[in-house]
């Protein structure tokens, strides 16, 4: 009875064995020729043959969607203009998969002839809107392609809604296509409607007193309504740093009568900041900074810092207390102090700054205006730490009281890592006589950078630092008025204003003119990390005696959580003065 119990089991696995084969099925292997992306990719896309890649299938069902896949090859290629595509194709058995191979001819594509569009001359006045229009009348003896002339059309209905036109309608949206004579017409008509206005700006959430949150509004009551303007704003509160939540919206179901209210819905951010750490810099060696900064210190906006800097050879002391004016240009007035004790490769000094100056945005840069007085004692023409009383080394002590402006603008798609963007900024400085200050100078600076990521990981940086200074005494300047050149953010291979005029004595000592430039290429190999190569050239200069040095090297780029890392290891470049390996470390934006 047992032996014939077993018999049964047996005899069910060898069923189940034997009809292995019969339940197998076969994948598919499609291949596309005749064309190349995106009409390859639009073809794969479209043939439900596709789908079976990875999935098994049985060959009746692979027969079946070969049958299909012409037909359905041709429907993929008519979105691309080719609506006179052939298609054949090859069907065979490569082991248990099946191989697919469709040759495909798209033939001559069908063309925009003619693009009527109808629209308001109210809203053709409007620049953005003419430029939206303008780019779709420019189908015109193109080929036709689904996807450009539906991004086309959506972006003029988009200029017309940021541009006030908020009841738009696209009464007409039709595409004519003449297969025998591979022409198409394009038709489209919008009904405009009323262009809204601004109406009234409510702010909620505000911890400041009435009306002063309109410094930062950059429209009035009555302007056409524009969402470029609303972005604006949210950005100028954001950058005001008063708020952790700035949400700007406009009450378009509310609105009425051709006017738009806008609601700004805010929530403060912490009122009082401490910063703090240790941090590290080339230029000036290992040290720890502290900060502490009031956001605001009473209803009317004013702000409050202060930022104590104990580094090894930069030590610092500082205050800046801020008054906030209404008007949308978001001008301030600051007011302030620094104490700063400075031992670099080649000078040594310590100095007492005050400052006052009026700030403010105009013409889409940042104006500042002011007067600084400045006093304290310096020495220039030291070499590292040697005493101060040896030969050639220069002392002298600083009073100066002068003016200053300065223009300054950036740009950038991304402030965290700026794929295109640059920055410039403008400087003048001059005392208006002797009779407060120890001498009479004037002196310009311009500082450029432009950032272009010419590939999906590689980057292009370059930078230029031009500036000259005219006075009566140059040795009565301190080194914060005079030009070095080298360092991090100068030439790389060089010291911390370790190059520039020296004396009688050999010691560098600053110049009054400075020309500097640099390149750097960066590549990343993964989001976070890559390497730089970059050669750098300049001097300080005194006249028209203008020998650069030059610098060269690599670099390590590290995207950390706290900002970019800059790793750079330098080297003079035929110079016999200097020569060797400098490591230089900068942490911080890219602008």
């Amino acid at each position: 009875m047992r032996r014939c119990s077993r018999r049964p089991g047996l005899a069910r696995w060898g069923l189940v064995l034997g009809l292995l084969p019969a339940l197998a099925h076969a994948g598919v292997k499609l291949t596309v020729d005749g064309v190349d992306d995106p009409l390859k990719g639009a073809v794969v896309a479209g043939v439900s043959l596709s789908q079976y890649a990875s999935r098994e299938l049985s060959d009746a069902q692979a027969r079946r969607l070969y049958e299909r896949a012409p037909e359905q090859a041709r429907t993929a290629l008519q979105p691309y203009g080719y609506y006179e595509a052939t298609v054949t194709g090859d069907l065979r058995k490569v082991g248990k998969d099946w191989q697919v191979t469709l040759h495909v001819k798209p033939g001559e594509p069908v063309k925009v002839t003619s693009v009527e569009i109808q629209l308001d001359q109210a809203a053709l006045a409007v620049p953005s809107i003419r430029r939206a229009e303008r780019k779709l009348e420019r189908l015109k003896g193109q080929r036709l392609d689904d996807a450009t002339y539906d991004a086309d059309r959506d972006a003029l209905s988009g200029a017309l809604t940021a541009a006030g036109f908020l009841d738009a309608k696209l009464k007409t949206r039709r595409v004519e296509v003449h297969r025998a004579e591979r022409s198409a017409a394009v038709k489209l008509a919008w009904d405009a409607g009323t262009r809204y206005r601004y109406g009234r700006v409510k702010f909620e959430g505000s911890q400041f007193r009435e009306g002063f949150l309109q410094r930062y509004v950059p429209f009035k009551h009555g302007d056409y309504f524009d969402q470029d303007q609303l972005l604006a704003l949210q950005q100028a509160l954001t950058g005001a740093d008063y708020f952790s939540v700035v949400n700007v919206l406009p009450d378009v179901d509310e609105a009425n009568h051709g006017t738009v209210d806008v609601t700004v819905q805010l929530v403060p951010a912490k009122r009082t900041i401490y910063t703090g750490g240790p941090f590290i810099g080339t230029d000036t060696g290992f040290g720890v900074r502290g900060g502490i900064e009031r956001r605001w210190v009473n209803d009317r906006g004013h702000k409050w810092k202060n930022e104590l800097v104990l580094a090894q050879r930069l030590k610092t002391l500082s205050t800046l207390y801020s008054v906030p004016m209404p008007g949308p240009d978001q001008r301030s007035f600051n007011y302030g102090a620094n104490f700063r004790d400075a031992d670099t490769d080649t000078s040594q000094s310590r100095t007492l700054e005050l400052v006052g100056n009026e700030t403010r945005q105009w013409h889409g840069w940042v104006r500042t205006l002011g007067v600084h007085a400045l006093i304290g004692t310096f020495t220039v023409g030291k070499r590292g730490s040697e005493p101060d009383n040896a030969p050639g080394i220069e002392h002298g002590r600083s009073k100066l009281v002068f003016a200053e402006a300065s223009l300054t603008r950036k740009k950038a798609d991304n402030p965290s890592f700026v794929r295109h963007g640059w920055s410039l900024g403008l400087y003048a400085r001059s005392t208006a006589g002797t009779l407060l200050s120890s001498t009479r100078f004037s002196q310009l600076m311009a500082d450029a950078k432009w950032i272009d990521a010419f590939a999906r990981r590689d980057r292009l940086i370059l930078r230029g630092t031009a500036g000259t200074t005219w006075t009566g005494d140059f040795a009565a300047l301190p080194p914060q008025l005079r030009f070095f050149a080298g360092g991090d953010r100068s030439v790389r291979g060089y010291g911390y204003q370790a190059i520039g005029p020296k004396n009688s004595y050999g010691r560098v000592i600053g110049g009054r003119n400075l020309l500097v430039a640099s390149a750097t290429v960066e590549h990343y190999f993964t989001r976070d990390w890559g390497i730089a190569a970059f050669v750098d050239a300049g001097n300080a200069f005194n006249g028209t005696d203008y020998r650069p040095k030059i610098g060269a090297g690599l670099g390590l780029r590290w995207r950390s959580p706290v900002g970019m890392i800059r790793l750079d290891f330098g080297t003079p470049v035929r110079d016999r003065d200097h020569h060797g390996v400098e490591l230089h470390i900068v942490i911080g934006p890219d602008l």
